[in-house]
């Protein structure tokens, strides 16, 4: 890892992005019973630097492989930043933002723009670039962009995997050009590039924090009180890894708040706190991965440091992820970065104590997944790991929830019991 630090991020993400280009991604095909998809642009573009000297604007565009071998490219001030969204409301059937509610509402969620696929949609592809000419006014049609490929689809489903709600299929974008047509989001988009320095560092690697989430939300009926009160009671809250981002201070991040003078978003005190987690954590670490992970043909791939020591993952050192208790003895990170945005930790021990308890057979289907990484420098396609692994650990969830609600169950009736006959049984 001491050599990855002197890779230059632009290095990094040139690595990525050919990667990505040449990797087949998973393709979850819908059932017949939920055939519902959607799509997120993954959008990316090289700010220039102010210094540098901008070539003349050709009819035909560089390739993948040109592009990053162009000077204004190259320029060790320039600065490859990732394109966030935050919606002050949720569109219906927003796959990119079908988050559960937090508690805190002074915190802004950023997610890719996207949606859900249309009947008249030829695919995927088109699912998201639609969504993102409808959403920002960005037309990835346009020659100035190019669709370097696509991640493995994700699935996405009910409180704690129960049933499937749709599959949703991630494409890379990457904008050829040091500049382009600006934005014209509508008025509930406020558009935020990152720098991806930001995100993969050696010197200053991402702020982690946490997204608290209610667990009666995801538990109980949304129209039974009583019952979401007492999950909340029972079972308390769940947090979620999140990484915490600034505010955008590029032109563009402002267009909405020009074009928008007479909008309730006037009214609404600035962003306090903007976080990255959930779907579109989990997404970002997928691309992030590929920046960091070795080639096939690395000879340290997956290889221990210290004898039989656990290999360290090859991005905690850069992004040091946030390990789960249940998952820290096999480095879970090491074969699906995203695993770790999407695992969450409870707000009573004794929940994540009976996860652990019941999550032998997660941790099984892991360490195989981490296997197949070991013995091909890649995952297996053939297997659908990330689906398995997050099917065993939802259910070591289910169990343990119910072992925890009935012993809580238990112990107040045998303390209203224990009461009664202190009270009645003493006269």
């Amino acid at each position: 890892m001491s050599q990855e630090k002197l890779i230059p991020i632009i290095s990094l993400l040139s690595r990525a992005l050919l990667r990505i280009r040449s990797t087949p991604p998973r393709i979850i095909a819908s059932p017949p019973t939920q055939p519902r998809r959607a799509a997120v642009a993954i959008l990316i573009r090289v700010v220039p630097s102010p210094t540098a000297n901008l070539p003349v604007l050709h009819p035909t565009q560089p390739s993948l492989t040109e592009f990053f071998d162009l000077d204004w490219v190259k320029d060790p001030n320039s600065r490859p930043e990732i394109l966030f969204l935050h919606r002050s409301t949720s569109p219906d059937g927003d796959a990119s933002c079908s988050q559960p509610k937090v508690r805190n509402t002074d915190e802004a969620h950023v997610v890719f723009p996207g949606g859900r696929m249309e009947p008249e949609d030829e695919g995927g592809l088109y699912t998201a670039m639609r969504q993102t000419w409808e959403e920002i006014g960005i037309d990835l049609a346009e020659s100035i962009y190019t669709c370097v490929g696509q991640l493995d689809d994700r699935e996405i489903t009910t409180s704690l995997g129960k049933r499937l709600l749709m599959i949703l299929s991630p494409y890379v974008f990457v904008q050829l050009t040091p500049h382009a047509p600006p934005p014209d989001p509508i008025p509930t988009a406020t558009l935020h590039w990152t720098p991806l320095a930001s995100l993969v560092s050696p010197h200053l690697p991402p702020k982690w924090s946490t997204v608290t989430v209610d667990a009666a939300s995801r538990l109980a009926p949304k129209h039974s009180a009583i019952l979401r009160v007492l999950v909340r009671v029972l079972v308390g809250s769940m947090e979620f890894p999140a990484i915490l981002l600034a505010p955008s201070r590029n032109p563009s991040a402002s267009i909405v708040q020009q074009k928008t003078n007479d909008s309730p978003e006037q009214d609404r005190p600035p962003l306090k706190h903007l976080k990255l987690w959930g779907l579109s954590l989990g997404m970002t670490l997928d691309l992030m991965s590929y920046m960091i992970l070795p080639t096939p043909n690395n000879d340290t791939k997956g290889q221990p440091r210290n004898g039989d020591a656990a290999p360290l993952s090859p991005l905690s050192e850069v992004m040091q992820l946030p390990y789960q208790s249940v998952a820290e003895d096999f480095r879970m990170e090491y074969v699906a970065p995203s695993l770790a945005s999407v695992f969450p930790r409870f707000s009573y021990p004794d929940v994540n104590f009976w996860i652990w308890v019941f999550g032998k057979r997660y941790r099984e289907v892991v360490r195989g997944w981490e296997a197949s990484v070991r013995a091909g420098g890649t995952n297996d396609r053939r297997i659908n790991w990330p689906g398995s692994a997050l099917s065993t650990f939802y259910a070591a969830i289910r169990k343990a929830l119910v072992v925890v609600i009935v012993a809580r169950a238990l112990g107040i009736l045998l303390g209203i019991a224990f009461a009664g006959w202190w009270i009645f049984g003493g006269q």
